[in-house]
């Protein structure tokens, strides 16, 4: 990023080099002032904008008394700041009667700081300091490599692709703070749409695509979720065929669309209808069935990175028996972070090129 040209002259700290060492010294060691570091504005005691909002001060001179001060010596200072010494002279002057004190002790050979000079030096260095980070944190910003990404999923993408999108998102991203929220698909298809939400992981299908951009992230495939001490426990894959007699822990339509959606239609394709081996309203519930006997349940591949007691995972034969995870964001968001993150989205996932209608 290209510097302010008031900043051109002096970094956040003082130039190495045995006059500016020793300038160093003499403002680190200065028994009139506090020179702990201040990392925030509000630590600066002598000096605020506050101050200067009334005063005739601004960053250029500011940049001018410290180099100066570094230097201790005007044509030198001058040479610096690319300036002849008469204009320098002047407004040096012109800041020490702006602040109403002597900052400098002149001689014919060298300018040495008095202790309101030494106190202000700190202050002043301090001052730009914050300046130039407001600069750069207003271009972070703009470019979206720093803000706050509102992020929604849903539960059976927290075993293995949310784990892995934030820690994409970490380090390509690392000034965006994620703010994570759980819920349906449904409910954060509004969320999005209402801007309670930035971006959301859900499952297809989306029932009103309006004003949403939607992207495929992984086509994964179903696996069978069986109590570990029952007969299907040893299978390496089953037919979905063959489960016709066995109960079903069945997912809440309302709470889970896609996923009961999927387990109906599969189900209805093998030639039957689910037995009723329970309900549940959210992933977990339906694994808890599952886990306490007596029903198997459909389950996203992904989920079978979890760790669940008395669950064992059997895949299924047919590879068509797949579920969609999207990735959902407002058309229209004016939003910089969102932006980079999709950017960045349908560069890692092949998948997430095409969106999806």
């Amino acid at each position: 990023m290209t510097k302010p040209p008031w900043f051109r002259c002096s970094g956040s700290r003082f130039p190495r080099g045995s006059r500016n060492q020793a300038l160093q010294r003499s403002l680190s060691g200065s028994r009139h002032i506090d020179n702990r570091p201040a990392d925030r504005l509000s630590n600066i005691n002598s000096c605020s904008f506050d101050t200067f909002r009334h005063m005739d001060v601004s960053p250029r001179l500011l940049e001018q008394f410290l180099v100066l001060a570094e230097e201790q010596h005007f044509r030198r200072a001058a040479e610096r700041l690319s300036m002849s010494q008469p204009p320098l002279t002047q407004a040096i002057n012109r800041l020490e009667k702006v602040i109403g004190v002597r900052l400098l002790e002149r001689s014919t050979r060298r300018v040495t700081l008095t202790p309101a000079g030494v106190a202000f030096a700190v202050d002043a260095r301090h001052l730009l300091d914050a300046q130039q980070s407001a600069v750069e944190r207003a271009h972070r910003i703009d470019s979206g490599a720093e803000g706050v990404l509102r992020l929604g999923f849903v539960t059976s993408v927290s075993y293995r692709l949310l784990p892995d999108l934030v820690r994409l998102l970490h380090t390509h991203l690392p000034g965006v703070r994620l703010h994570l929220h759980q819920n349906n698909s449904g409910e954060m298809t509004d969320m999005v749409r209402q801007r309670r939400l930035d971006v959301a992981l859900i499952r297809a299908p989306v029932l009103d695509s309006h004003e949403l951009d939607i992207s495929m992230l992984e086509d994964e495939r179903f696996a069978l979720a069986v109590p570990s001490d029952g007969s299907l426990a040893s299978e390496t894959s089953v037919s979905l065929s063959d489960l016709r007699e066995e109960p079903f822990a069945l997912p809440s339509g309302a709470d889970m669309p896609g996923l009961a959606e999927a387990v109906y239609s599969y189900c209805r394709q093998a030639g039957f209808e689910p037995r009723d081996g329970g309900r549940a309203t959210t992933l977990p519930g339906l694994i808890a069935l599952v886990a306490g006997g007596g029903c198997v349940c459909l389950v996203p591949g992904g989920v079978r990175d979890a760790t669940s007691p008395g669950i064992t995972f059997v895949g299924l034969d047919d590879d068509r028996h797949t579920t969609q995870t999207l990735f959902v964001a407002r058309k229209i968001h004016h939003d910089p972070v969102v932006d980079r993150v999709l950017e960045l989205i349908r560069r890692s996932y092949s998948t997430a090129v095409s969106e999806v209608r």
